[in-house]
């Protein structure tokens, strides 16, 4: 293992905050909360078919929105596509360029060279599906025109460091930091395919690595038996989450230009506090880089989101209990009960999400800063009558309340 001086030497100026993005709302979550650029999909030709994503008129305004904030958009085109989808591809990465999207992440070599040939205004970006594990493959694709390679989850941070190392400087490094894990190398999976007829390679993944196991004996069907002594069988493929955010001062140290939040099939509020946390933690360690240490609030933010229980994945060598055995569920400790909307004479104004009512004690979260704990004391529905709960979807409310917030804000309590 490297010494901390040794990375240092590998450190980017200012690292970016890549959040994921699978529609408008998520959009504008990631931005308001912090990220320096978002990766979003397309109609077609993209790793998440089940997210809503992007038709050209959506593209074309997400951009703008974007870029208005500062923040960049890239789009994946990051499948492999069959010789019948070929014909498509051209006209595809023609119009999405020409809704001014940054960046292109692909994973098949023909594709980056069509790309390079119809839309060269555009960056194109090496999807982690490329498998990237050593600097000789990262310089080569540095030098058929890619601008930054998204690497392999699979890499230590000694290895990553040797990449950053033997590798032209102008080539940037994206790694993931956060977010679900899959249990083949750099996600490229048969097993969806075998049994369900959907290929994760073409975005359609049933994660079948999620279900659980049992063993049968060809001879003695019906009969099912636990693989270890569960009445429950195993989750034997189960791959538990990565969470590094207690250890990005040894990402950035190691030369990664990009921090990657996994994600786009999750939720607005899962986008909102994750890439707060992670932006606040950036910003920490920046403000410090020689005497970082978390602030225990950011690490708890993590906690509160929808997720599988947390691991470091592959950074600190290989991967141990990265496996989780005894389900596949989520670990989900705060509901969403209303957006804020705006403050005006002493009551936040906001729309609801889900059920609260007067005694709750709920968190107020806004970007950059630690949450912020109330008790609801008094309720009024839009028109500033009294009412004891918030039981409708989506109403507009009034919440006498000491603390300001601004839009986009978010409200949340513990479940019980």
């Amino acid at each position: 293992m490297r010494t901390e001086g040794e990375f240092l030497m590998n450190q980017p100026a200012k690292p970016e905050l890549l959040a994921p993005v699978g529609d408008y709302e998520r959009l504008v979550a990631a931005v308001t909360f912090g990220a320096d650029a978002v990766y979003l999909g397309g109609t077609a030709f993209g790793m998440r078919a089940a997210s809503a994503n992007f038709d050209l008129d959506m593209l074309r305004r997400a951009v703008e929105y974007a870029h208005a904030h500062g923040v960049k958009v890239y789009l994946t085109c990051n499948t492999l596509p069959r010789g019948r989808e070929v014909e498509e591809l051209s006209q595809y990465l023609k119009d999405t360029a020409a809704c001014g999207v940054d960046a292109f992440i692909i994973t098949d070599i023909g594709v980056m060279m069509l790309a390079k040939r119809v839309a060269p205004q555009v960056e194109i970006h090496i999807s982690t599906q490329a498998g990237v594990v050593n600097y000789l493959a990262a310089k080569e694709l540095y030098y058929l025109g890619a601008k930054r390679v998204v690497l392999a989850r699979e890499l230590s941070l000694d290895e990553i460091a040797t990449i950053r190392e033997k590798t032209p400087p102008e080539l940037e490094i994206e790694a993931f930091v956060h977010g679900a894990m899959c249990m083949s190398f750099s996600g490229r999976c048969l097993l969806s395919s075998y049994l369900t007829g959907r290929d994760a390679n073409r975005g359609e993944c049933a994660q079948p690595c999620r279900w659980g196991y049992h063993l049968v004996e060809e001879k003695r069907p019906g009969q099912y038996y636990p693989i270890f002594e569960d009445e429950s069988g195993s989750y034997l493929l189960n791959a538990k989450d990565l969470c590094m955010i207690e250890h990005l001062d040894k990402v950035i140290q190691a030369g990664v230009t990009s921090l990657k939040i996994e994600g786009r099939a999750k939720s607005s509020y899962y986008v909102s506090v994750v890439t707060n946390a992670y932006r606040c933690a950036i910003d920490q360690y920046l403000s410090d880089p020689e005497h970082y240490q978390l602030d225990p609030w950011i690490l708890e933010e993590t906690k509160k989101v929808s997720h599988r229980a947390y691991c470091t994945g592959f950074y600190f060598g290989p991967i141990e209990n990265g496996q989780y055995y005894e389900n596949a569920g989520y670990i989900r400790t705060y509901d969403v009960v209303a957006i804020v909307d705006g403050y005006r004479e002493g009551r936040l104004l906001c729309t609801q999400r889900n059920k609260f009512s007067i005694g709750d004690e709920v968190e107020i979260l806004e970007p950059g800063r630690p949450p912020q704990t109330f008790v609801v004391d008094t309720l009024f529905n839009e028109n500033g009558e009294s009412i004891q709960s918030a039981n409708h979807a989506v109403m507009r409310l009034q919440i006498p309340c000491p603390i300001s917030a601004c839009p986009g804000a978010i409200i949340r309590k513990a479940v019980l």
